[in-house]
């Protein structure tokens, strides 16, 4: 297991691969079983002729360096993500090329965080910004693991007032829809034309949007199911609206 906090392991040979196509040189060690040492040649190649670790291991002590069973074969070593917080300057940005965004109001599963920010670089979102809580996950081993990849497709922003970001957000033009189980107008497919960037807020997986940021946000959506159980998954409602708020963008 890494103990280092300043690095991070990345396990799985989808997210290894993602990594070394958008920054090989931020690999500093890699660690493999035989069967997936046949497919990273040209990773194993690169990591040479830098001069840095690269090693087929056994089983056990695959398991070992990732601190899991779910190391799918291989274990990458790369720096842990350092986390901006985004200012007006970026906000200006973001606005002006109307960018989608996810926004995540304490999402405190890890795996949960991995899958949303799968989905998001399915449907072409490059930013997804969490709070500085406590609660709130942190882009580690399990969420990019999760992600298959996702997480190189998108920058992880880290706020510290979430609220206040999303009042930001509303004054230079977003539609802020923040997601609620019950109360908030049924979501329906985005329809062409001239529209507002829309920026998605999903909340704690089980206490929803804290009060200020569900205040904060220019309208509240809602899922329309049968009735048979509650609410979706978190990830599973995120995929949901970020599809229907955001299609042909």
């Amino acid at each position: 297991m890494n103990t280092n906090p300043k690095e991070l392991n990345l396990c799985g040979l989808v997210a290894v691969r993602s990594r070394f196509e958008r920054d090989p040189t931020s690999i500093k060690r890699l660690f493999f079983d035989e069967p997936t040492g046949r497919k990273v040649g040209a990773i194993c190649k690169a990591l040479a002729a830098a001069r840095k670790v690269y090693r087929c291991v056994p089983p056990l002590e695959l398991e070992k360096i990732a601190g899991s069973i779910h190391h799918g074969g291989i274990v990458a070593v790369i720096e842990a993500p350092k986390l901006r917080a985004p200012d007006s300057q970026v906000v200006a940005k973001w606005a002006a090329q109307r960018a989608p965004l996810v926004l995540l109001d304490r999402i405190g599963n890890a795996h949960n965080l991995g899958a949303i920010a799968r989905t998001a670089a399915f449907f072409g979102v490059e930013h997804i910004v969490i709070p500085a809580h406590p609660q709130a996950a942190l882009p580690g081993e399990a969420a990019f693991r999760v992600s298959e990849g996702g997480l190189e497709r998108v920058q992880v922003w880290r706020t510290p007032d979430l609220a206040k970001l999303i009042r930001e957000l509303a004054a230079v033009g977003y539609d802020v829809a923040g997601a609620a189980a019950r109360g908030g107008k049924p979501v329906v497919l985005a329809e062409g034309g001239v529209r507002k960037p829309v920026a998605v807020v999903l909340g704690n997986e089980e206490h929803g949007l804290a009060a200020d940021v569900e205040t904060a946000c220019t309208r509240l959506v809602t899922i329309p199911g049968s009735g048979r159980v509650e609410s979706l998954n978190v990830s599973v409602a995120g995929a949901v609206l970020i599809y229907a708020l955001m299609a042909g963008r």
